[in-house]
């Protein structure tokens, strides 16, 4: 993974309101923090931080942070973005602090290529099973995203974690029978209609229920 370079300045601002504040004025809140350094207090431009991200494939994204006031950048990975709920604004970033020469483990998304044969000429649906896979590598060598191709897949296969190629430098680690995708079988007409039976079975018993709470109402407005 190429490391970015993001500029940083130290943040005195730590409470809610200075938090607010430093928003309004276009910053982010943010920390850094390492195995062998102290928590830091940062902040950063907001659009450049979201430019840096829109930039990338993920969130994951490995920087060159140099920070007003430090002799040397400091090489981190963008560890959370904490953003708004409703407005999707980036409220504030954690950076992990980490060593070129040093093996780190993170979750790095897996996406699919191609078309699975199950879903073109089978109608099956194709499972995302597992949206991240957890590997370790140098920091250079991280890949921003895992791509599998999923085109041989027929209904009713999947593809596991011990069947994915890593990329040169990561290692794939966790359990290697886990399904990260499956295509699986279309929903025959016959497996559909309880379904359906089931969901208009319910309907005259809400329209009664209904007509029975309108019932006393309706004679106290004749009496």
């Amino acid at each position: 993974m190429k490391s970015l370079k993001l500029k940083a300045n130290p943040r005195t601002q730590t409470r809610r309101k200075g938090s607010k504040a430093l928003r309004s004025a276009g910053r982010i809140p943010a920390n850094i923090y390492g195995k062998s350094i102290a928590p830091q207090n940062l902040e950063v431009d907001s659009e450049s931080f979201v430019e840096l991200i829109h930039s990338a494939h993920s969130e994951i994204v490995l920087v060159d942070l140099e920070v007003s006031g430090d002799a040397n950048s400091r090489l981190a990975l963008v560890q959370d973005v904490q953003h708004h709920p409703l407005s999707g604004e980036v409220l504030h970033v954690d950076f992990h602090e980490v060593k070129s020469d040093e093996f780190i483990t993170i979750r790095i998304p897996v996406e699919a290529t191609g078309e699975a044969e199950g879903v073109k000429s089978g109608g099956g649906t194709l499972e995302h099973v597992l949206q991240k896979l957890r590997v370790t590598a140098l920091p250079k060598d991280l890949p921003e995203q895992i791509l599998v191709d999923v085109s041989a897949l027929a209904v009713g296969q999947a593809i596991q974690i011990g069947q994915i190629q890593a990329p040169a430098g990561v290692t794939i680690l966790g359990d290697k029978h886990l399904r990260v995708f499956a295509v699986s079988a279309p929903v025959t007409e016959a497996e559909a209609a309880p379904a359906a039976e089931g969901a208009e079975a319910k309907q005259p018993e809400m329209i009664k229920e209904k007509k029975e709470e309108a019932a006393p109402a309706a004679a106290a407005k004749k009496k």
